[in-house]
């Protein structure tokens, strides 16, 4: 699940901020009305797992993220009386102690207490009748802006025309190679001295498997189509210039079927919000969700409990698929080496930047003593060893 709500900054009197923004000399502005807010985002699926729900609290304009709200009482009722308790795991992520699917039918309400003792609940909510995904593909498109590149898109449809409104998510991960890699890597030669010495590198990882989560909110509606048919619809667009589609790619889509409350909440939601940092942004006013405050009606509560219907499917594809012949994507570094000195009169030069990881081994340099340089070429560490962006170990869901 996206974390997207978990952003929410609540900013009084915000839309000055976008008019001082083109002024040349700064502006250091102060909200004195700021309230932090608890921010609520939780939604159950028809899937049997663990469910999730992350709760944190809204921040200001000037603040690094959300604080998350820790050691909170949460958990979901039915209207069968079942009661799935709901435990703190960190960073505002609460998980459920078994596992359970909603089920159609069913009355699902939501009950929050922080550990000042505060009490919120959420409206009673029912499952959402759903369809599946029929498709996903990949296609290189050329896009609005002129730009070249791979498309994600998703094909569903409903005969029964009760689906309408469809939020996505996805997760890809993709293959990266360090590009100046090697098998041998660069040691202190003692535990004291600048000196150092060449052997087996059996921890710099050559190959790895970044994942990236969507931070966006993708929605389409069919409400208006003569039938419930998603028909090419984007979830993702990938430049070509982008590193991450290099070897191979693959991405699992998330469609969750929505409710019409769930819908324009999300669909307010995303008009307040840009696509590159949700909710990090200041907002021209309250967006009123369905939690609310047991004790107090006048008490701001952010966030949306759903119950969604939810199918997925995953693909993969290799940029020779589609750009055969082509020159790779450019890495996420340049990759330029120096040759430092092993030391000079203020102490030992290459042995702090390679023991700080900062800098990896890139070959020799074949340079000579008159040429202040060292004999090593060095390089950024994310050129010489890609656990820097993900994972050296193949996922297990992964295939050729």
């Amino acid at each position: 699940m996206s974390s997207a709500i978990g952003k929410f900054v609540i900013v009084g009197q915000c839309f000055i901020l976008l008019l001082v923004t083109s002024c040349i000399e700064p502006f250091n502005a102060t909200f004195e009305d700021f309230e932090s807010a608890l921010v609520i985002e939780a939604t159950i699926t028809n899937e049997t797992k663990q469910q999730e729900i992350f709760l944190t609290r809204s921040y200001e304009f000037d603040d690094e993220g959300p604080t998350p709200e820790v050691n909170a009482n949460v958990s979901i009722n039915d209207s069968e009386g079942n009661t799935y308790v709901f435990e703190d795991q960190g960073n505002g992520l609460y998980l459920s102690t078994e596992t359970f699917a909603a089920e159609s039918g069913q009355d699902y309400q939501l009950s929050v207490t922080t550990r000042d003792g505060r009490s919120y609940r959420s409206d009673q909510v029912q499952l959402k009748t759903g369809t599946g995904i029929d498709q996903i593909t990949a296609e290189r498109i050329t896009d609005d802006d002129g730009q070249d590149g791979m498309a994600i898109l998703v094909d569903s449809f409903d005969p029964s025309g009760t689906s309408k409104n469809y939020r996505y998510e996805y997760e890809e991960t993709y293959r990266v190679i360090a590009p100046t890699w090697w098998p041998i890597k660069l040691v202190p030669e003692a535990e004291f001295g600048c000196n150092m010495i060449l052997v087996a590198n059996n921890d710099l990882a050559r190959v790895c498997y970044p994942t990236n989560r969507s931070n966006q909110i993708i929605l389409t509606s069919t409400e208006d189509l003569a039938e419930d048919r998603v028909d090419n619809f984007m979830v993702r667009f990938i430049s070509s210039e982008n590193y991450i589609i290099s070897h191979r790619y693959s991405i699992l889509v998330r469609q969750y079927v929505q409710s019409d409350e769930a819908f324009n909440f999300y669909s307010t939601l995303l008009e307040f919000s840009s696509s590159e940092s949700l909710f990090s942004q200041t907002q021209p006013g309250f967006l009123q969700g369905n939690v609310f405050s047991n004790d107090n009606s006048e008490e701001r509560v952010l966030g949306f409990f759903e119950v969604s219907t939810v199918s997925e499917q995953r693909i993969f594809f290799n940029y020779d698929d589609f750009y055969p012949g082509e020159e790779l994507p450019p890495y996420v570094d340049p990759c330029g080496t120096s040759a430092p000195v092993i030391a000079n009169m203020g102490g030992c030069v290459l042995r702090p930047l390679i023991e700080s990881g900062a800098g990896v081994y890139a070959g020799d340099s074949g340079a000579q003593p008159s040429d202040n340089q060292g004999p090593y070429l060095v390089t950024r560490r994310v050129c010489g060893d890609c656990s820097v962006l993900g994972p050296p170990e193949i996922p297990e869901f992964w295939t050729e």
